[in-house]
């Protein structure tokens, strides 16, 4: 295949290669005789909302605000497969942007999670806390020791005068 290639076709390769399951670039191109490095554009493009394509134009998924993210998925739960894919494409997503967004909110809604990281959190506080207590204490001893040498001196003389 030469030439240039039509939206949807390029469409339908990058589908290809980012569905679950999906081919590698390098297979791919073998299969349909256009360069893996040319495959692996268009997908770039895609991700990036660049391009000649309806599902390439509009504001790039990154640039996506979080209430838009949270629109998209609870939309997309509602849609068919069909509907999906038209749905995606219109607002120029994939399915890979769907999936890590869906990801996203259920890692935001788990209370067990945000546990871990404070528990995480925690853990090392209570380290630094004991670590910086730890250090208190060395610090006093050696305070404490530097007093009694000096009350030793005044007491005994200083032996470094006899010599």
């Amino acid at each position: 295949m030469t030439g240039k290639y039509s939206a949807t076709f390029k469409e339908s390769m990058v589908k290809k290669l980012t569905v679950p399951g999906a081919l590698s670039a390098a297979v791919l191109s073998k299969e349909v005789g256009i360069a893996q490095s040319t495959l692996s554009r268009w997908v770039r493009e895609y991700v990036m909302g660049v391009g000649e394509g309806e599902g390439m134009k509009g504001k790039r998924p990154q640039e996506r605000t979080a209430a838009e993210k949270l629109d998209v998925v609870i939309e997309a739960e509602k849609l068919d497969e069909e509907s999906l894919g038209r749905y995606l494409r219109e607002r120029g997503l994939h399915t890979v942007h769907l999936q890590q967004w869906r990801q996203e909110v259920l890692e935001a809604l788990d209370p067990k999670r945000k546990r871990k990281k404070e528990d995480g959190r925690d853990k090392r506080i209570r380290e630094l806390e004991r670590e910086l207590k730890r250090k208190e204490a060395a610090l006093a001893e050696a305070a404490t020791l530097l007093v009694l040498k000096k009350k030793a001196q005044e007491i005994w003389g200083d032996h470094e005068d006899e010599r």
